[in-house]
């Protein structure tokens, strides 16, 4: 249950990101409507959202893997369901998906890239991030400074995200009705 209502006023503002997300994602988003109680933090923050859509240094499927696993560490149940959906529409297979959460133990599933970029997420979600050099050695060879800086960016982004949306009491908002993501914990 979420922690706030999901009927903020209905501001000008709040009706466009309805629209936006209706056309975007079918449905309005409950994290956009949660942010709708504070027209200023939505505005800016659907800002960040629609600049972050825009970078293409680096691979979309390596960032979603990214993203999912950030989700997977913070155990936000609502970006698991987006996430699902959402690399479904990138073209990411359902299986690979729904592997994230447990990447350690399905290995098997990934390329030696895919599992860098997961061990990075998660030793960025650390309380203390636990990032070594080699780590991020090993990714800026692989990837060059441009992705290496956005895939940094996507994790802490998706941090904010996963964070607030568990802080919210969001939870899946049925994006992946037939989906058996299990959580990481």
């Amino acid at each position: 249950m979420a922690r706030i209502s999901l009927t903020p006023p209905r501001t000008p503002l709040l009706r466009l990101a309805e629209w936006y997300s209706r056309r975007s994602y079918g449905k309005v988003l409950d994290p956009g409507l949660a942010l709708g109680h504070n027209p200023r933090v939505l505005r800016d923050y659907f800002s960040l959202e629609r600049r972050a859509a825009g970078w293409k240094a680096l691979d979309p499927g390596l960032k979603h893997l990214a993203v999912m696993a950030a989700a997977a560490r913070i155990n936000c149940s609502w970006c698991m369901d987006f996430g699902y959906w959402e690399g479904t529409q990138l073209g990411l297979s359902p299986e690979k998906i729904a592997k994230v959460p447990q990447w350690r133990e399905h290995r098997d599933a990934f390329g030696p890239l895919e599992l860098l970029v997961l061990e990075y997420a998660d030793a960025m979600c650390e309380t203390e991030p636990a990032v070594t050099d080699a780590l991020a050695e090993e990714l800026l060879l692989c990837l060059g400074e441009a992705a290496f800086v956005e895939l940094t960016v996507m994790i802490a982004l998706e941090n904010l995200r996963s964070r607030m949306n568990s802080a919210l009491g969001l939870t899946s908002q049925g994006f992946s009705d037939a989906c058996a993501v299990p959580s990481a914990g």
